[in-house]
């Protein structure tokens, strides 16, 4: 073994150090502020316990507490700290296991005889409190099974005992010491408990050992913690936020859609909602003519040989439907479409085709059925019953870069429309479970590769995350919020097309296979419709919004005038309508702010005389009378040009 090993820092340097020393004291050597706020280290990309010695050459960054795994490594270390109150309160609680997702929570399971009660947590989250205060050190050691077995025996931990027999053999075990607490725990942990800087007890239910119901109730326990008070409160204003921000939440408030259980999983889309939904395959449609696309309509119900023919039922028939009618009318097996592709398939092959004819763009708005399960299914994001804004491009080997370009052009131009300003690229490769020659899959994902290179747009390859029949590439935009949406995708596929037997004839009349893109910009309509409804926070644009304009006379004399003010709104081909409840202005204009109308037109006596309207914009003080002509104008200019600005 080397005697120094050389340490590659985050800027380039390289420094050497004698082998064995630990991230922490790295630190120590690069400056003792930092090594004040370490709290892990990234070694070769690996988090790691700061306590970790260095054995070979590396690359490393020192994680602190200003880092997002910093603030993972805090709250873990704060999960110690809770199990450790919880033992001082009541002595002798025998515990299990924490979790193992940090980035925003930490959690106990305690071997309790009651659910813990709100009063509880506020005595856990006093002692734990104090417990930060005692500037506790973390220790790690390593010990044998054997002796790990003895420890947690003769601490009464029997859950413990239970755990430490599914460690795989061979296995490293290690134990984590902060004062008088010990548990079994792979880590990493902070130096002290003083770097845990603010800690709040969420929530406590009862959890299933190992989560099965056929095991005991014991009583779980969330938190959260950060390096700072500020922090802590900035998560929960985040919260906040992602709270008012829910679609689903916005669905019901603004009469948008529901959910019942008779349909599980599947969304009811009001007549308000509706508007929304088909404002969206209208403007798809518009893109259409003008990207060079033709839309078809393919049926709901196959006989399975099709998905058979297609691979789907080898690949993906435990996340399909299968509609099989009654044996007495001997009818075959069939199954409800979970995509389009085949069908496309079916169609190209009805007809003979010449180089002339391709590129081929067919366009599909037909819904589509896939077995989610339960436990993955949430608001619009993750459905059952759904419809995408899908296409499948029949094209040449030597047309697949401009057609690629061309998509590049339709779906950075879409994200523009609705403001997804921060977009992530990211190329998928062969997965595991594929059909077709290696050698196939390689050419196809140099192709997307050379696409991306050509377009000069940065992407991370993800290994191993193609689709079965090909590799893809996939859009992930950040919302409002800065969370992650998978969107966009184009898919490169060489299998379909040659189990389907599709060809068309070349310049040189001879016969040759084509080449299917698969691509969808929108994705699934539903969880678009979902991630818009809350990057917008439900002010939908005014080209979007359900109702666009809602007219509000302030007495029953001017009645005749808002009705006039309506008509000409729809003429202009507007959503208009006038509120006229027995209400207070105050209440109504309240009432359209709250149903996030963009325009609210006021009209009183004066307007009816003048020919005005008083214009409110959504969220925004009166703007004063305004001829009717130059407010119509206005608006119909906003939906026209489908602006985002009222």
């Amino acid at each position: 073994m080397a005697s120094t090993i050389h340490v590659t820092l985050p800027d380039g340097s390289i420094r050497e150090f004698p082998a064995g020393i630990t991230v922490l004291a790295v630190a120590e050597q690069v400056g003792q502020r930092l090594a004040h706020e370490t709290v892990a280290g990234k070694v070769n990309g690996r988090l790691v316990d700061l306590r970790t010695p260095l054995e070979d050459d590396v690359e490393l960054r020192i994680v602190t507490t200003r880092d997002p795994e910093g603030g993972e490594v805090i709250r873990h270390s704060a999960e110690h700290v809770m199990a450790d109150a919880v033992k001082r309160l009541w002595p002798g609680t025998p515990i299990d296991a924490g979790r193992q997702d940090h980035s925003e929570k930490f959690q106990y399971d305690f071997r309790f005889a009651r659910p813990f009660q709100p009063e509880d947590l506020e005595r856990i989250e006093d002692e734990m409190r104090r417990i930060v205060k005692e500037d506790l050190p973390f220790e790690r050691t390593e010990v044998s099974r054997r002796d790990a077995a003895k420890i947690m025996s003769e601490r009464g931990e029997a859950i413990k005992l239970i755990r430490l027999e599914d460690i795989p053999e061979g296995d490293t075990i290690s134990l984590y010491r902060h004062g008088e607490f010990v548990d079994l725990c792979r880590g990493p942990h902070v130096q002290r408990t003083s770097q845990i800087g603010a800690v709040k007890l969420l929530e406590a239910s009862g959890a299933y050992f190992k989560g099965d119901e056929r095991n005991e109730m014991l009583q779980r326990i969330y938190g959260t913690a950060f390096a700072s008070k500020k922090e802590l409160d900035a998560y929960f204003a985040r919260l906040e936020e992602i709270r008012r921000r829910d679609h689903r939440r916005l669905g019901k408030e603004l009469d948008l859609f529901s959910f019942h259980p008779e349909a599980p999983a599947s969304p009811f889309f009001h007549p308000r909602g509706a508007i929304v939904y088909n404002a969206l395959i209208e403007h798809m449609r518009e893109r259409y003519l003008h990207y060079g696309y033709q839309e078809v309509i393919t049926p709901q119900i196959f006989d399975v040989e099709l998905w058979k023919r297609s691979g789907h039922y080898d690949n993906y028939r435990e996340n399909m439907f299968f509609a099989d009618a009654f044996d007495d009318v001997q009818e075959r097996s069939s199954s409800i479409k979970p995509m389009n592709c085949p069908s496309h398939c079916l169609l190209y092959s009805g007809a003979a085709h010449s180089y002339r004819d391709l590129p081929l763009r067919l366009a599909d708005f037909g819904r589509l059925h896939r077995y989610e399960r339960s436990g993955v299914v949430t608001g619009l994001t993750r459905v059952r019953s759904f419809a995408q804004d899908d296409a499948h491009i029949f094209c040449t080997p030597e047309q697949i870069g401009s057609e690629i370009r061309s998509l590049f052009d339709f779906i950075f131009e879409t994200y523009d429309l609705f403001a997804f300003a921060e977009i992530e690229i990211y190329l998928s490769t062969r997965p595991e479970k594929a059909m077709g020659e290696v050698a196939v899959w390689e050419h196809a994902e140099s192709v997307l590769a050379a696409s991306l290179e050509e377009r000069g747009v940065a992407f991370t390859v993800n290994a191993g995350d193609g689709a079965f029949y090909g590799p893809k590439i996939d859009f992930v935009v950040h919302d409002a919020l800065g969370r992650e949406w998978q969107l966009a995708t184009i898919q490169l596929d060489f299998m379909l097309p040659e189990r389907f037997e599709l060809t068309y004839i070349d310049s040189e009349n001879a016969e040759r296979r084509p080449v299917m893109i698969h691509r969808a910009i929108f994705g699934s309509l539903e969880r678009f419709y979902g991630v818009m409804l809350e990057h917008f926070a439900g002010d939908l644009p005014p080209w979007l919004a359900p109702e666009q304009v809602r007219v509000l006379p302030i007495t029953d004399a001017v009645t005749d005038y808002a009705e006039s003010v309506c008509s000409l709104m729809k003429e202009r081909r507007l959503r208009a309508e006038v509120d006229h409840r027995n209400e207070k202005l105050g209440y109504k204009i309240r009432e359209g702010e709250a149903m996030k109308v963009p325009y609210l037109l006021v009209v009183g006596e004066r307007e009816a005389q003048e020919g005005t309207v008083s214009l409110r914009l959504r969220h925004r003080r009166d703007e004063g009378a305004q001829p009717l002509g130059t407010v119509v104008d206005r608006i119909s200019n906003a939906v026209r040009t489908r602006s985002r600005e009222l």
